[in-house]
């Protein structure tokens, strides 16, 4: 299996929305961006899927190794191996790539946040970041287009963080801030057992309204010249709002549940979406 064919196959068995955004990319860019995705899924499951915290940084200290390794030519790993042609071609910072392993991280370092500056601070890292780097690959002209794609990307994450609330919870993880969980009269407690109640719902929407004003924002601010390049993008932006749109349609029934769109419905966005940007 070729370094390409391993990130291909990352990438399709992830089941992720960021596929759907890939397909319509000439074949350069999207063996980049698949790349790209498949570092940054990697290195999140170095965290997620080990249960010892010492364990876990070891391997992302590896990762960071490897992320120099790869500037000197060197790289071993696959993913690093289909990554390192394009980091020239399509001026990727390294840094960036660092700042996304130490946005991973901060998972084992932090399971709570006290407001929004720190949680968007974790955003950052983790998606902000990625935004930067995949608007590189789309094509990005002008200075604009990167502040553009690090607002959507905290957006994205926030649809995220709504999104998975339960999930996160039953990993001990709780992403909402806690002075806006005091705000709305929601306990920890409540979150870690799964408690549905009209002050959770009434959380969720101002969740989901702050995440709404930033696909606004990012759109806003994405120069004319841009757009066509950065069609992967509004491709992702469209699914996640429609995703946004249903769960906030299900009262935000994301205790106990993981709510999604169906492939084909993704498909759909994402075709409407190329022909119209």
């Amino acid at each position: 299996m070729s370094p390409d064919e391993y990130c291909q196959q990352k990438a399709v068995q992830s089941g992720s929305s960021f596929y759907y955004s890939f397909l319509f990319l000439p074949a350069e860019r999207r063996r980049a961006i698949t790349a790209l995705y498949a570092f940054c899924r990697e290195v999140d499951d170095t965290v997620d899927d080990c249960t010892d915290a010492g364990i876990a940084r070891n391997k992302l200290q590896w990762w960071r190794q490897e992320v120099q390794a790869t500037l000197k030519g060197t790289p071993s790993h696959p993913v690093m191996q289909a990554l390192q042609p394009h980091m020239a071609t399509y001026a990727l910072d390294p840094k960036h790539l660092l700042a996304i392993i130490d946005g991973m991280e901060m998972d084992l370092d932090q399971t709570r946040y006290l407001d929004y500056p720190g949680l968007k601070r974790y955003c950052w890292h983790v998606a902000s970041v990625v935004g930067i780097l995949s608007a590189s690959i789309f094509g990005a002209t002008q200075p604009q287009t990167l502040q553009y794609a690090e607002k959507l990307g905290l957006a994205f994450q926030l649809t995220n963080i709504i999104r998975d609330v339960g999930e996160d919870a039953r990993k001990g993880r709780i992403y909402l801030p806690v002075n806006e969980l005091q705000q709305f009269h929601v306990t920890a407690a409540d979150i870690l057992n799964a408690r549905h109640s009209e002050n959770f719902e009434k959380l969720m929407s101002f969740q989901a309204e702050r995440a709404k004003a930033l696909y606004e924002e990012a759109f806003a601010l994405l120069p004319a010249a841009d757009r066509r390049a950065q069609r992967p993008g509004l491709i992702m932006a469209a699914i996640y709002r429609t995703l946004l749109d249903e769960i906030e349609r299900d009262r935000f029934q994301v205790l106990n549940q993981k709510i999604s769109l169906t492939p084909i419905r993704k498909l759909w966005l994402a075709w409407k979406t190329y022909i119209r940007a």
